[in-house]
């Protein structure tokens, strides 16, 4: 497998179909607590885990945004974060497969560790593993693109963190050529990315009810 093949399946999935609707973040953590609900965490992780294709575009929704609620998420300035990007850098991959192993099972909606997960299967030739991981990526970044157009501050697209910010702008093809102003929002920090008269508008989430 090559890499050009995974951006390929990128380039498609910007194209996907996914619902826009505002987002309601309280309901969204009430509802991940409730064991009665449909969108439940430990029911959605399962099915995230088991078959990410079972899951509709509202339940990867509650997904990736319930993960702002989470007390066990892995920072990007986290120790085993940074043996895990170290490894990546160094092309470690079976390094890379392991580390992001243990920080999957402790953070499994989480983009940057996906991401490497997804480069050292593909870098090993592990078709398996990598379209399984792919179409969790898809499913995570098709929620991102779901909650926005990204054409203005009310229709921004909303990320949980900055890493990811920088994730969607790469699918986005947003590249160095676009400068970046900043504005804060409530909950949040609203990026406006602009290149000549086009604007894009991402919101970096800062929950905190």
């Amino acid at each position: 497998m090559k890499y050009f093949f995974f951006l390929l399946l990128l380039f498609i999935s910007v194209f996907g179909f996914s619902q826009k609707s505002k987002l309601d973040f309280k309901s969204i953590e009430k509802s991940l607590a409730d064991p009665q609900s449909p969108y439940n965490y430990e029911k959605l992780i399962f099915k995230y885990k088991a078959y990410p294709k079972s899951l509709d575009s509202i339940e990867a929704r509650y997904l990736y945004y319930g993960r702002s609620f989470k007390n066990d998420k892995i920072s990007t300035s986290d120790e085993d974060f940074k043996n895990l990007a170290d490894a990546f850098k160094d092309k470690k991959f079976d390094d890379c497969i392991s580390l992001g192993k243990v920080l999957y099972e402790k953070d499994p909606t989480n983009l940057d560790v996906l991401l490497i997960l997804l480069r050292a299967y593909d870098s090993k030739q592990d078709g398996s593993n990598f379209i399984h991981h792919l179409n969790q990526f898809r499913l995570l970044t098709d929620a991102i693109k779901g909650s926005g157009d990204g054409k203005s501050e009310k229709t921004a697209y909303n990320v949980n963190s900055v890493g990811d910010e920088y994730i969607l702008l790469n699918i986005l093809n947003i590249g160095e050529e676009y400068t970046r102003g900043s504005k804060s929002s409530k909950n949040g920090m609203i990026d406006i990315w602009e290149k000549d008269d086009n604007k894009i508008y991402i919101k970096v989430l800062y929950l905190n009810f």
